[in-house]
């Protein structure tokens, strides 16, 4: 029999999966508390999403403590079954800053930052980096057996800038997660562009909320998989919504889609500007 959402009656595996969601109360610029929490899962349930990533930033901002985390995942967790009848599952991660100490770390306590403890860890990089640099630092992951989910490079200006960059770190094994409000304008038009423009060359895994809160950036997927299937069909939509993030919350060794990038076109299809 099929395990369904009480509240949605969606059958897990049709439902969204959200690998990316600052969800967990006080942690960091994401939920300011419990309540805010609970009514962002409600959100999500509502919205067809069935399984969920609480994924705190692990930064030089925001300390990153994986017992106090699983305490608060679970809480919630608690309260999602009691109230809500269950049909959310909340999986457990980190937004994983690209510095040298998480690094040594990451390597030094396998699965510490990961997505549930397995391969897949959501890498963030600072807006400026070194493409070189950030090869080396990407290859020692792979090295020590994760895969980097590289997210949101859409909104990275060095991203924007050196356009080849993402086929490149996909070439090495990673793989690429947008954030789905780009694709309806939410971070403006160069993001939107450069989502839109990603999908196109197929060099997008996966999509994901990055939801903060039941404002502005809410955990909401359906609006943005929707602008996807209207780009690229239904099939493509669904793989990177529910398919491909769902092998990752399961620690597949392979995604069910896994686009392979264009390459050869050598000129640039937008420029970063601020503001």
């Amino acid at each position: 029999m099929k395990e369904e959402s009480a509240q949605n009656g969606i059958p897990r595996e049709r439902g969204f999966a959200d690998i990316h969601c600052h969800i967990l109360p006080g942690l960091d610029d994401g939920a300011e508390n419990a309540e805010i929490s609970f009514a962002m899962a409600q959100l999500a349930l509502e919205a067809g999403t069935c399984d969920l990533a609480a994924t705190p930033h692990a930064n030089y901002t925001f300390h990153y403590d994986p017992e106090r985390n699983a305490r608060l995942r679970s809480d919630l967790q608690a309260r999602i079954n009691r109230e809500l009848g269950g049909g959310l599952k909340l999986h457990i991660g980190c937004d994983f800053h690209l510095t040298y100490e998480n690094i040594q770390d990451a390597i030094r306590n396998y699965g510490k930052y990961s997505l549930d403890g397995g391969r897949y860890l959501l890498v963030e990089f600072p807006e400026v980096f070194a493409p070189d640099g950030m090869e080396q630092a990407l290859l020692q992951l792979l090295d020590a057996n994760y895969v980097p989910v590289l997210t949101h490079p859409e909104r990275n200006p060095t991203f924007l800038i050196h356009t080849e960059l993402l086929a490149r770190y996909i070439k090495l094994g990673c793989v690429t997660q947008i954030t789905g409000s780009s694709y309806l304008g939410g971070f403006g038009r160069q993001a939107q562009r450069a989502a839109e423009e990603y999908l196109k060359r197929e060099l997008v895994h996966v999509v994901a909320s990055d939801g903060h809160g039941i404002q502005g950036r809410r955990p909401m997927m359906a609006e943005a998989a929707g602008r996807i299937a209207s780009l690229s069909g239904e099939a493509v939509a669904q793989a990177l919504s529910r398919d491909n993030p769902r092998a990752i919350l399961q620690n597949q060794p392979s995604l069910p889609y896994y686009p392979k990038p264009e390459t050869h076109k050598k000129k640039k299809f937008f420029a970063w500007r601020r503001g």
